[in-house]
């Protein structure tokens, strides 16, 4: 399978804007044949903890009118789109959510996210506490976010679990040392593909680093998006 990784600056707080980038990169995947697309962490609101605490309304249902272009695009491109945001769920706090939507447009997934990272997002989430999986086209996927990933036993239980492919959407600042040790030895260790969405521009916690992309389950490189500049990178994987 051909699937993609993407990277952009979303905008701070305005969701609708975020929407539309995030349904045109979903009709330029499927344009170069990408079955699936994995973007950044809050990759629909900005990764914004403070300003999602005071502005309810940046809060997602997995049923948002708002995602309407995003399920348009995968339908139109016959597609999957792996995108995350603040999702209502059944806590207090929202999830910080992952939502695969399907080629047909339909949910086919929510993962929300288990390891906070720390008092930004403990204070404006609720931790999730079952792992994400789901299958497209015979092939099985994992699905983790950012933090997630410094914990080994995620990967590991992904690939007990029969998963070929571990989806990491991430906001990751440039020099961040998980680039290295962290996705290819997830990737080396437990014989997986590994798909990191990431962010490029300013947010709460600094400058996003882009490098999208995709490791083997050699730990070797199969595509990088570099560090400046939006759009998106292919690989086969499976």
């Amino acid at each position: 399978m051909l699937i993609a990784t993407a990277q952009f600056a979303p905008v701070a707080g305005d969701v609708e804007a975020n929407v539309r980038t995030v349904a045109g990169l979903v009709r330029e995947a499927g344009a170069a044949g990408a079955r699936l697309v994995v973007f950044a962490e809050l990759s629909l609101t900005g990764y914004e903890p403070a300003l999602i605490r005071e502005d309810p309304s940046l809060v997602l249902a997995e049923d948002d009118p708002r995602l309407e272009p995003v399920r348009a695009a995968c339908r139109a491109a016959g597609t999957a789109a792996v995108v995350n945001g603040p999702v209502r769920g059944g806590g207090s706090l929202p999830g910080l959510a992952t939502l695969v939507i399907g080629p047909d447009g339909a949910l086919l997934a929510r993962y929300d996210k288990r390891h906070l990272y720390h008092g930004p997002e403990q204070d404006t989430f609720t931790a999730g506490t079952a792992d994400g999986r789901f299958a497209l086209d015979g092939l099985r996927f994992a699905l983790a976010t950012c933090y997630d990933n410094r914990f080994p036993e995620l990967a590991e239980r992904a690939a007990a679990d029969g998963c070929a492919v571990y989806l990491a959407s991430s906001m990751l600042e440039a020099g961040n040392d998980s680039f290295e040790t962290v996705y290819p030895a997830r990737a080396r260790d437990f014989g997986l593909y590994v798909a990191l969405g990431n962010s490029l521009g300013r947010c709460e916690i600094g400058e996003g680093g882009g490098g999208a992309g995709i490791w083997g389950p050699d730990g070797g490189r199969l595509a990088d998006a570099g560090a400046g500049k939006p759009g998106l990178v292919l690989a086969e994987v499976g």
